[in-house]
């Protein structure tokens, strides 16, 4: 598994336990045990970090774009584990450094991630919030060059 990747699967795993206790816990102090567990000695923590600051920063205006792209899923409704994916490939679909990580890798991780931990239809789920979410960016960029 590609250092990225598991960086992200370990921060997804610190998002679910973090949200799933209704983000009452400390999420520095999950990421930090679930880093040191699961993913010791890898190569780049500061991403981690980057990433868990992110999202977090961020959690609000991500959480209004779920609902906003999922309309008939309130955010309540989406599965613990879904919802987290969505964060971690929102934020970096979003915000991130498009240099450091590319629209289409985040997406991609994103949908792997949901293949690997979320049900059945999860990867598909993700899969449509995440592209309609890119196409609307892709169709803002072309009116802003218009």
């Amino acid at each position: 598994m590609a250092t990225r990747h598991l960086v992200r699967t370990v921060i997804l795993q610190s998002l679910y336990e973090w949200d799933f206790f209704d983000q009452k816990r400390d999420i520095v102090a999950i990421l930090e045990r679930n880093l040191e567990e699961f993913a010791p000695g890898i190569d780049e923590p500061e991403f981690a970090w980057k990433i868990l600051k992110g999202v977090i920063d961020h959690l609000k205006q991500i959480d209004q774009v779920i609902t906003k792209a999922a309309p008939e899923w309130p955010l309540e409704k989406i599965a613990i584990i879904d919802r987290n994916i969505l964060r971690v490939g929102l934020y970096e679909l979003l915000y991130a450094d498009h240099e450091e990580v590319p629209p289409k890798v985040a997406i991609n991780e994103a949908i792997e991630m949901a293949k690997s931990f979320g049900g059945p239809s999860a990867g598909r789920f993700i899969n449509g919030v995440l592209g309609t979410i890119y196409r609307t960016m892709k169709e803002g960029e072309t009116k802003k060059n218009d």
